[in-house]
């Protein structure tokens, strides 16, 4: 046993030694020359190339630290090997040493070069040039040969194909080496098939539930000739496809069909024409579940019945494992709200063999009541912490309600400062007490933008703006930044308007939901009439509350010089009376309710406004009317599949004039037509005119629109509307005999980050003056 000890520990010594001089080698080589000894100097170093040199020696030379004349040392030998390996350009890398008698340790580094690129070259593709394919692949001539890298590049090649059609598309690669000279030649060899479209997605089996339901639920889709070349549907992708597999089984189980097979290999694929494509899904739906027995155990804080009040889910209804998982987090803010901060709910899933159905348990595991320690603000680099402790609902020594802390949370997101925003409860050492956490991540929140537009109503603009949404007057050190306030800067010029605006914003006035702000303006149209231009030169101070709940009051004092400039000697007398200078002093009151879901793409909630307006009398100015005006919006989501929704807009205002006034002025007055309103006549056409057929304005108004839209593939949304309007001359007319109706069609989808409407609008009522046939309008905002 001794004699077999040394045999072994002489073996490790060799082994150790053969490894030594090849780290992270691929195999290990044998020592050629004994241990140098110690404080021992590098000698001659050699370079030899295993295989073809296509690799300058100076490049190995350059990533080496060891040189000619300095110590040996195996550390920094090491370091050099990892150092070359590290350039990619070499499959393996030794290096030997040789002790020379005085010493010295001559080095000898040898290199085995990878492969370079010779040619990429693509063979088959007859739809596709190769100049094209090139773009979609990293593998360039010239480069080191990457195989990994190739066969990426293979698999960009079929995704490309297959999103232009090539559904049966088949992509190889073949790498020719040539040992002499070191170099490959790599080839992509391309099989297209046929282009083809998928016509249509069948299924059989789905007894309970439509074709047209599950078609929603996947990606994949059918070729549409409208839109398909815009959003990219209709084709065949099959890791696109095999996650839809997913979703539709995701989506029986959650109607109940806890059974659900729809097995991969039993999908058929058909080719009914030389360009169309049909695939048939396979499903086996098995019996529909639905909810049995609820019953709770270890709860003693609340009650059975009452628990039971906080479900959605009853017994009878159907079994859907989502719904069942809102009703635990439904349970779980039931408890958070009263501050059992770590309360455990689990759901437990019984198979009742006498009923069929699938009983449930809620196991409840209850916890302390948790007060609010103190609140710790991280990430916050440029955004002051009062900024952010503002806008929580939740304080220190207050119960700590989940339900609150997860209203400050959207608070603290829908203010835009942020990126990121996780509001968490952290442990402390003081028993029954947690820290409420604020982390977040600062978003860019000032933005200088140039551009131009287009609209069917000012026709081209091209405007710069400046605008900060976190703004701080008083601190020039941060860049302006961090204290929440609002600034913008913006000046367009267009076809037939210019505009010029400062405004400023204080929300949170002497640290209270009190906001305070000002505008300073001045706008030239050229687009409400020909025969002259109206420009507006002025400014507006405001105060804005929070009421209550979803209710927001503003108040203001505005002053507004309104110059008609270059009338045209056919303009009609009234316009005429009015050219010169008006000087407009009045105070308006707005008085906001919303509980809108979202601003874009609404699909729920409503929105109603109140404006008064009182002009002239004791706050100055020469024109005195007064004004009274309602806005309300009302959105109701129909249908899940397609985010169907119908919304109602209706509207009505009425402005009297009084004390010096005769009237009020027609600029000043009400119109209706155009894209904000009755979409199916031009700009202002809808209202009174004089003996010229002028549109002059009335003091009443009415109007309202219904609207239908659907997704088409999300973000695009088409829409059905129907407006109805009138306006009248006197104060208080609200007769709707002589209203105007008109009905269209539209698109809304996003340019920019901004919502973009495309409308059609056909006139049903009017008169032989505004019906002027069908309108184009194209819009960005929302119209509410």
């Amino acid at each position: 046993m001794r004699r077999a000890a040394q045999i072994l520990f002489v073996f490790w010594l060799l082994a150790a030694g053969a490894f030594r001089g090849a780290a992270q080698a691929p195999a290990p080589a044998p020592a050629e020359a004994e241990a140098p000894p110690p404080s021992s100097n590098v000698g001659a170093i050699t370079v030899r190339f295993v295989g073809a040199a296509n690799v300058d020696e100076q490049v190995i030379r350059a990533n080496m630290q060891v040189h000619e004349g300095s110590p040996f040392d195996e550390t920094l030998i090491d370091r050099d090997i990892r150092s070359l390996y590290k350039t990619g350009l070499f499959e393996y890398i030794e290096v030997k040493r040789d002790v020379q008698p005085d010493g010295t340790i001559n080095l000898v580094v040898e290199i085995t070069p990878k492969y370079r690129v010779q040619d990429v070259l693509f063979e088959g593709n007859q739809k596709v040039k190769s100049t094209r394919l090139t773009k979609e692949t990293k593998t360039r001539a010239g480069a080191t040969l990457d195989e990994r890298q190739v066969k990426e590049d293979s698999g960009k090649i079929h995704d490309f194909y297959e999103k232009k059609g090539y559904s049966e598309v088949a992509v190889t690669y073949d790498i020719q080496r040539d040992r002499s000279t070191g170099q490959g030649t790599v080839i992509f060899k391309i099989h297209e098939g046929k282009k083809v479209h998928l016509s249509d997605i069948r299924f059989v089996g789905n007894a309970h539930l439509s074709a047209r339901k599950l078609r929603h639920q996947m990606e994949t889709s059918r070729y549409h000739w409208l839109w398909s070349w815009i959003t990219d549907g209709g084709r065949y992708k099959a890791d696109q496809f095999q996650d839809d597999l997913d979703k539709l089984r995701d989506y029986y189980r959650d109607q109940g069909y806890l059974d659900i097979d729809i097995p991969q290999e039993k999908v058929i694929i058909d080719y009914p024409g030389t360009s169309q494509m049909v695939v048939t899904i396979q499903v086996t739906e098995g019996r529909q579940y639905h909810i049995g027995a609820i019953t709770f155990s270890g709860n003693k804080i609340y009650s059975n019945r009452l628990l039971r009040l906080a479900l959605r889910q009853k017994p009878g209804m159907v079994f859907s494992p989502s719904k069942l998982d809102k009703d635990v987090s439904t349970l779980e803010d039931f408890y958070g709200r009263d501050g059992y901060l770590e309360t455990e709910i689990h759901l437990v899933r019984k198979p009742n063999l006498a009923t069929g159905n699938i009983d449930i348990e809620y196991q409840i595991q209850e916890s302390k009541i948790f007060y609010v320690e103190s609140i710790k603000i991280e990430g916050n680099t440029k955004t002051k912490s009062k900024v952010i402790l503002r806008e929580l609902i939740l304080g220190p020594g207050e119960v700590f309600d989940t339900v609150r802390m997860k209203i400050s949370k959207q608070r603290l997101q829908n203010t835009g400062f942020f990126d990121d925003v996780e509001v968490t409860p952290e442990t402390t050492n003081i028993p029954q007490r947690r820290d409420l956490k604020i982390a977040v991540k600062e978003a860019r929140t000032g933005n200088l933008t140039f551009g131009a537009g287009f609209s069917s109503l000012e026709r081209a603009t091209f405007f710069t703006e400046l605008s900060q949404s976190n703004f701080d007057l008083g601190n020039s050190h941060s860049f302006f930044q961090g204290a929440g306030q609002k600034f913008r800067i913006r000046l367009e010029i267009g076809t037939l308007s210019n505009e010029a605006v400062i405004s400023f914003e204080e929300p949170w006035l002497f640290q209270r939901e009190l906001a305070l702000g000002f505008e300073i303006y001045r706008t030239s149209s050229d687009y409400n009439s020909s025969f002259y231009t109206e420009i507006h030169t002025g400014g507006e101070v405001y105060v804005r509350k929070r009421l209550f709940e979803f209710v927001d009051a503003q108040l203001s004092y505005t002053y507004d010089v309104t110059e008609i400039k270059n009338v045209t000697a056919d303009a009609s007398p009234i316009i005429q009376q009015t050219a010169g200078s008006t000087k407009e002093s009045k105070v308006g009151l707005e008085i906001v309710h919303s509980s809108l879901n979202k601003l874009i793409n609404t699909t729920s909630g409503n929105r109603e406004q109140i404006d008064t307006t009182f002009v002239g009398g004791p706050f100055g100015g020469n024109v005195d009317y007064y004004g009274l005006e309602f806005k309300g919006s009302q959105f109701y989501p129909l249908f899940e599949a397609q985010t169907q929704v119908l919304s109602i807009v209706g509207r009505a205002g009425v402005k009297q004039n009084y004390g010096r006034s005769a009237t009020v002025p027609y600029f000043d007055r009400y119109f209706l037509g155009g894209p904000y309103d009755l979409r199916g006549f031009e700009y202002r056409a809808v209202g009174p005119r004089d003996a010229n057929e002028e549109p002059i304005g009335g003091k009443s108004y009415g109007m309202f629109s219904i609207e239908y839209s659907l997704d088409v593939v999300s973000p695009i949304r088409f829409a059905l509307f129907y407006d109805n309007g009138f306006v009248n001359t006197g104060a208080y007319d609200f007769n709707p005999g002589n209203y105007n109706d008109d009905f269209g069609f539209g698109i809304r989808l996003f340019i920019l980050g901004a919502p973009l409407s495309l409308d059609y609008g056909i006139p049903i009522t009017g008169d032989a003056i505004n019906k002027q046939g069908g309108q184009f309008n194209f819009t960005f905002g929302t119209r509410f």
